[in-house]
C-alpha cells in the first residue's frame, strides 16, 4: 500500500513540476503586472505566485477536465485581491491604475478572459467589470498629468523676481 501511495506522490509531483516549468513564467509576468512592481524587482510578485502554485498544488488531483493553468491563475487573482495594500510605489504603465483596476485590466487584455470569467472569477457584474476596464483602459491610454515635485516648485518660486 506505500509503494502505490509513494508512487501516486512521484507521479503527482512530476506532473506539477512540469505543469511548473510551462507555466511559471507567464504567471509570475502576470503577478507582476498585477503589484506594477518592476520585472526585476518583484519580490510581492514572487510571494503571490509563490502562495498560488502552493495552493494549486494541493489540489492538485482535480477532476478531469479542470485546467491547471486556470485554476493557478484564479488564485493568484484571488490572492491578489484579498491582500492587504502596501506602501510600496508602484511602478510603470498600470502604476496609475487601482488594484482592482490593474485586475481586471490584467485579467482581460493579458491573460485574455472574456467579460463573464473575469466577472465570475472576482465576484463582481459584468457591468462593473467593463466600467473597471474601460476607466483602466482610457488611464493607461491618456495618463493624468504628473504633479511637479515640491522642491522644484519652491525653487521656481525663489527663482521669481
Amino acid at each position: 500500500m506505500r509503494d502505490r501511495a509513494a508512487v501516486r506522490d512521484a507521479r503527482r509531483a512530476q506532473e506539477f513540476g512540469g505543469f511548473v516549468a510551462g507555466a511559471a513564467t507567464r504567471l509570475l509576468h502576470t503577478a507582476t503586472l498585477l503589484t506594477a512592481e518592476a520585472p526585476d524587482a518583484n519580490p510581492r510578485a514572487r510571494r503571490l505566485l509563490t502562495r498560488a502554485l502552493a495552493h494549486t498544488y494541493a489540489h492538485w488531483d482535480h477532476p478531469p477536465g479542470d485546467d491547471p493553468y486556470d485554476r493557478a491563475r484564479g488564485h493568484l487573482a484571488t490572492g491578489f485581491a484579498r491582500a492587504p495594500r502596501h506602501r510600496s510605489r508602484p511602478h510603470g504603465p498600470l502604476a496609475a491604475l487601482t488594484p482592482r483596476e490593474r485586475l481586471v485590466l490584467v485579467l482581460r487584455l493579458y491573460e485574455g478572459l472574456a467579460d463573464e470569467q473575469t466577472a465570475a472569477l472576482l465576484g463582481l457584474p459584468i457591468e462593473r467589470v467593463h466600467a473597471l476596464c474601460d476607466r483602466a483602459t482610457a488611464t493607461v491610454l491618456h495618463p493624468p498629468p504628473r504633479p511637479a515635485p515640491r522642491a522644484a516648485g519652491h525653487l521656481m518660486r525663489r527663482l521669481q523676481p
